[in-house]
């Protein structure tokens, strides 16, 4: 993907309003080359960055270059890449590094990539020493819009996604509009999923503005893309502000999710892109919501029309054990509770609810989009 960056938006700023633990979400061009925005970050001793192996020559050293200016010693750790590596041995091994180096307190961890490394840095952050500072400078779509804002922080566990982590927010994050031109297409499409569900959750208007300017955003348009990232944010900071550790309205941000979770534990974590399963699992929930007379029956075309045009898929893939496995993965996810699967469902487009559904009102569900595959 390469956006054409002509012209320089000006960089824009989110609050997420938390009290002590507030911080600001930075979007806009040229952050990691920009001391400025870096002011009033904490700067001990060391600093530490923490990335893969595709992102670590592409900005590694930019920011290295930068932080050293922060730091009197600034270290890189490279993890490799994927989804697959977002597990207990990768945190051990941040953890045997930054013993090793003598990291202390005041070290301050950079999460250099996308949600994987994000997920997996903020969780080393809220575990050692009890808690060091963090700061989030997320390079791809999926990761700015969504992971890399709010808090949580986790690993997988080979019995379910994001089982084993914390709520801990970081210091500030930084959305780096130029990060995008590096991304593969499908890296792109995979962000859109988280996008294209704010609408659906909370802002019917934001919703229209995607059905209209999905090429723009697919072109990789500056303007566009700030807008979407900013938007989301937005939503993402005023659902988070009013639920930091998930309890109520928080929830609602799972939509999609806990189709897409049983469609990544089914296939294997790593198979599909998270924002491919979420899209899948959008469709699915925006289906339930239909059958369930909530939902408008014309909102599902629409939906599997703009997934079409960003790139996603619109059809839920088949599990070896089928509608069994699906439910299976399900009722094993975080979101469930007491043995019934609760899934945010839409009222309208713009309105999302929790609810729990039984299984058997859930089958017809899962028939008719594993059938459409």
């Amino acid at each position: 993907m390469t956006p054409n960056t002509h012209k320089h938006q000006e960089p824009a700023k989110v609050h997420i309003a938390l009290g002590e633990r507030s911080y600001d979400v930075c979007i806009g061009q040229d952050l990691l080359s920009d001391p400025r925005a870096w002011e009033g970050l904490p700067g001990g001793t060391l600093g530490v960055i923490i990335t893969n192996d595709t992102v670590r020559p592409l900005y590694a050293s930019r920011l290295q270059a930068l932080l050293a200016t922060r730091h009197r010693k600034v270290l890189v750790i490279s993890l490799p890449d994927g989804e697959a590596f977002k597990t207990l041995a990768s945190f051990e091994l941040v953890m045997d590094r930054l013993l090793a180096e003598g990291a202390d307190r005041k070290t301050v961890l950079y999460a250099l990539g996308g949600g994987v490394i994000g997920d997996l840095t903020g969780f080393a952050a809220a575990c050692y020493m009890r808690g060091v500072p963090f700061v989030q400078i997320p390079t791809t779509l999926l990761s700015q819009v969504d992971s890399s804002v709010g808090g949580k922080t986790a690993v997988n566990h080979p019995r379910g996604k994001n089982m084993v982590g914390a709520f801990y927010q970081p210091a500030r994050v930084f959305c780096d509009l130029d990060s995008l031109r590096t991304l593969p297409a499908r890296e792109v499409s995979a962000g859109l999923a988280e996008v294209i569900k704010y609408g659906l959750i909370t802002d019917a208007h934001f919703f229209h503005w995607l059905e209209e300017n999905a090429v723009a955003l697919v072109a990789g348009e500056v303007s566009a893309l700030q807008h979407a990232v900013r938007r989301s944010c937005e939503i993402k900071a005023w659902v988070v502000g009013q639920d930091e550790r998930e309890s109520g309205l928080r929830a609602i941000l799972n939509f999609g999710h806990t189709f897409g979770h049983a469609i990544e534990a089914g296939l294997g974590f790593g198979t599909w892109l998270h924002g491919e399963a979420v899209a899948a699992g959008m469709v699915m929930a925006t289906d339930l919501s239909a059958r369930l007379g909530m939902a408008p029956q014309d909102l599902l075309p629409r939906l599997r029309t703009l997934l079409r045009r960003v790139g996603l898929p619109d059809a839920a893939p088949a599990l070896p054990g089928g509608e069994d496995e699906y439910l299976h993965h399900m009722a094993v996810d975080k979101k469930a509770e007491a043995g019934a699967i609760r899934y945010v469902l839409l009222q309208g487009l713009g309105q999302a609810v929790v609810k729990a559904v039984p299984d058997e009102q859930v089958r017809p569900t899962l028939r008719a989009c594993l059938a459409a595959a």
